[in-house]
């Protein structure tokens, strides 16, 4: 979050009972680097901070370190009669003054304004009305569509618009070039055909400009003037008023030609009707074009909204009925054909089948799904019917949660936008400057009114800061948008340039490294026994237990007769024993099998051979003998060596953090070849961990489980298991959806796709600028060129970004 600038700042405190937690709240933000001072009311629940350059977020933290909490609130609408760099930071400027707020975000490329503010004030109201002031139109945020959709978002403020952006570009653009044809082909053509040239000369020829030039500017170009003069005259130009004062400028000297000749030498009588006419007609082609590839760059929410069918197979006092699937309701019993798209999200009852989950998880290959497992809306049912049970609906589904991120990601801003917002302020205003050094230069040159003119007139045209605002936040959406057809969500924007920056990834064993699910992996008898005796015994016998070895021997043992136990009982730290089948079974340690007089060196070789390759070694006793000695291991996923093998390959140093015992982590780090092991390590100690493995760069921590969200939070990027615990995917940065480590290396090679992209974009859009500007100065540049080549920086930067859709892990 921004830095802002106050001198006061008020927030609100919850969780005070007493003084003396008000008192405890003074003392955490009064520590808070930047405060000179701090009360608490304990009556109003707020807190008043005094100092300079507060950070809300810093004081938020500050609070909830104290155990309190301060809640924040985010407000969002789309911002009508934005079209370049300038409008989103005046934007932002307008909103970020209303009292109340905290900060205040806004996407060109979405149209989207995102504030955060104190859940009491200010009213949305307020906002609104500060958008009016600042000539904006705030316009309604329709849930189901990206950014402007079914408005016009350079509408102005002139109502409500009739149609979508790109229509209404369209056909302005379209009138426009109809009308400007004709003086371009005659104009141009006059200039090779000098008969054509000396046909068209001549005050009737200037009339018929005239009047096509007219029906140009104040029809289809309308626009520019019903924007850019209010914003001019409030004392903030964007490029609206560059291209209304430089048309009109063109415009009115070649009105004065015609209607009066006698105010202007002969040799300066050239008309610029011609110019005029088509400046506009290619900045609204630019622009026509741009809001297309915008469309497209949005791609990724439309495919997932897409997702969801529009009605059900539900059952419904006995009978199958037919229904909208916005009306389901959890609980509700549905019937799934082969080949159709789950309506919502839903749990199997009855049948069999392979669903396609690849739009959700990013994994091409249908995974089975029966009775007891989850099933996502929007995926496809391969060629079983299916029986489900609704268990999430509307907003609370995965889709639903999954277009939330990405338009949340979406719409954030990168640090490296910085640098583009600071040069855009104050870019136009320059700009202006600018126009009018070179106007009074060609004049005081001697060059006359007509040189000096196409050089100021140039130089308002070609000096469009729309690529440098949009550099940034279309290739953010674009490479979001791909993240998440590749089932890698970045739940903040922001993530993608901090995860490129990381040197080091650091990551959970079990669940993330290992499948999270511990497997029987030998079964070694004593001399007398036989294994396909033992298994049914020792499964029956750890039936009634909860210890990660009996899901084990349940899961080794399915499909086999598994006899009835009796008198179960469970030996904390020992093991455990119960009767099978009139035989007493016991199982455990090896200091349980001591304490019943029972030597196990008889397995000391097996076992130290287990132990070595991570596994845990566990005896078992039947009727007071030594019968077996067992392993179990959680294993290694299969992808796990290959995404390992993709990140040494970018250059990342590799870590692995684990509570379980150095032996066991070791043994499995091996293998991987792993640079650095952190074993034993307990929960609150995976912090420190992280720490420790930062170095002198930044570090990635990857994991899934409830005790890795600290790490997550500590870490410069925190890269949750989709598959694991709610817990964690709240606390991290980038949820990787299929919970397959392969994911990791997608995030960072995507990261990086992106990165390189925008520096490419805004490296594109400033050379343009420093180069074409004094071209223009020097009156080498016809303004029709101008205005062709702003559109096509514009078109060129958007169309850079749209090749992430391609990127492929």
């Amino acid at each position: 979050m921004s830095t802002i600038e106050a001198t006061r700042l008020s927030l609100p405190v919850e969780g005070m009972s007493c003084a003396s937690c008000a008192g405890r709240v003074e003392r955490a933000l009064a520590a808070v680097p930047g405060v000179s001072a701090a009360a608490v009311n304990l009556a109003t629940h707020q807190a008043l901070v005094e100092g300079e350059a507060l950070d809300p977020e810093a004081l938020r933290a500050a609070v909830r370190r104290a155990g309190y909490d301060s809640p924040v609130s985010t407000t969002e609408f789309v911002v009508g009669g934005m079209t370049c760099a300038s409008c989103a930071g005046r934007v932002e400027r307008a909103l970020a003054a209303v009292p109340g707020v905290e900060s205040a975000a806004v996407n060109l490329a979405t149209h989207r304004a995102t504030v955060r503010h104190a859940p009491d004030a200010p009213g949305r109201a307020a906002l609104e009305e500060a958008l009016r002031k600042a000539g904006y139109a705030p316009l309604p945020l329709d849930g189901t569509q990206e950014g402007p959709g079914a408005a016009d978002p350079h509408a102005g403020h002139s109502g409500p618009p009739a149609g979508g952006e790109e229509a209404g570009l369209r056909r302005d653009t379209l009138v426009a070039v109809a009308l400007a044809a004709p003086l371009f082909v005659l104009e141009m053509g006059g200039h090779m055909v000098p008969a054509l040239h000396h046909a068209v000369a001549g005050p009737a020829w200037n009339w018929a400009q005239l009047l096509l030039a007219t029906a140009v500017l104040f029809g289809p170009g309308w626009r520019f003037h019903r924007a850019g003069w209010p914003a001019l005259f409030r004392g903030g130009p964007e490029m609206n008023s560059l291209v209304a004062l430089g048309t009109l400028a063109a415009w009115g000297y070649s009105v004065v030609v015609t209607l009066a000749p006698g105010l202007v030498p002969e040799a300066q009588r050239h008309v610029y009707f011609e110019a005029s006419a088509v400046i506009v007609a290619l900045v609204l082609l630019g622009r026509w074009l741009e809001a297309r590839s915008r469309g497209r760059a949005s791609h990724a929410i439309r495919r997932l909204l897409d997702l969801r069918p529009a009605t059900a197979r539900v059952e419904r006092a006995g009978e199958e009925v037919e229904v909208p699937a916005d009306s389901l309701r959890a609980g509700d019993v549905m019937r799934l054909r082969p080949g159709e798209r789950v309506p919502t999200d839903a749990l199997v009852i009855e049948g069999e089948s392979h669903v396609d989950e690849s739009m959700v998880t990013g994994e091409s290959v249908p995974v089975r799904r029966g009775p007891g497992d989850a099933v996502v809306g929007g995926t496809v049912n391969g060629q079983g019917a299916l029986r489900l049970r609704a268990t999430a609906v509307g907003s609370a589904t995965v889709l639903a949660r999954i277009t939330r991120l990405v338009e949340e990601a979406q719409g954030g801003k990168l640090p490296i936008q910085a640098l583009a917002d600071r040069v855009t302020r104050w870019f136009v205003p320059a700009v202006m400057v600018v126009a009018a050094a070179a106007f009074a230069g060609w004049m005081l040159a001697g060059a006359g009114l007509a040189q000096a003119l196409v050089a100021a007139v140039a130089v308002l045209i070609i000096a469009c800061p729309c690529a440098m605002g949009l550099a940034t936040p279309v290739a953010v959406m674009v490479g979001t948008g791909r993240g998440a057809e590749l089932g890698v969500l970045f739940r903040r924007g922001a993530a993608l340039q901090a995860l490129r920056d990381v040197s080091a990834v650091a990551m959970d064993k079990t669940g993330t490294l290992t499948e999270g699910r511990p497997v029987l992996t030998d079964l070694i008898p004593a001399p007398g026994f036989e294994r396909d005796t033992l298994l049914p015994l020792i499964a029956a016998a750890e039936a009634g237990s909860e210890h990660p070895l009996a899901e084990a021997l349940r899961a080794a043992a399915k499909g086999l007769a598994v006899p009835r136990a009796e008198g179960f009982q469970a030996l904390p730290g020992m093991g455990l024993r119960a009767m099978v089948e009139g035989r007493r079974v016991e199982v455990g340690a090896d200091r349980f099998m001591a304490s019943l007089g029972l030597d196990v060196a008889a397995f000391a070789a097996d076992s130290a051979r287990l132990a070595a390759q991570g596994r845990s070694p566990v005896y078992a006793a039947v009727d007071g003998r030594l019968a077996a000695v067992l392993a179990m291991a959680d294993p290694v996923r299969a992808t796990t060596a290959p995404a390992l093998a993709a990140l040494r390959g970018m250059g990342l140093r590799l870590a692995m953090v684990t509570g379980d015992n150095r032996r066991t982590a070791e043994a499995i780090a091996g293998p991987l070849e792993l640079d650095a092991v952190e074993a034993e390590v307990r929960p609150e100690g995976k912090v420190d961990a992280v720490r420790r493995l930062r170095g002198e760069g930044r570090i990635a921590f990857v994991g899934d489980g409830v005790n890795d969200a600290p790490a997550l939070a500590a870490a410069d990027v925190g890269i949750a298991i989709g598959t694991g615990t709610d817990v964690a995917i709240e606390s991290a940065d980038v949820v990787l959806m299929s919970g397959d480590p392969r994911g990791i290396a997608t995030a960072v090679g995507l990261s990086r796709a992106t990165m390189r992209n925008i520096r490419q974009n805004l490296f594109w859009a400033f050379a343009y600028n420093v180069v074409l500007i004094p071209v223009a100065v020097a009156g080498m540049l016809s303004p029709v060129l101008a205005a062709a080549a702003m559109g096509l920086s514009s078109v060129f930067v958007v169309g850079n970004a749209l090749r992430l859709r391609g990127y492929t892990p």
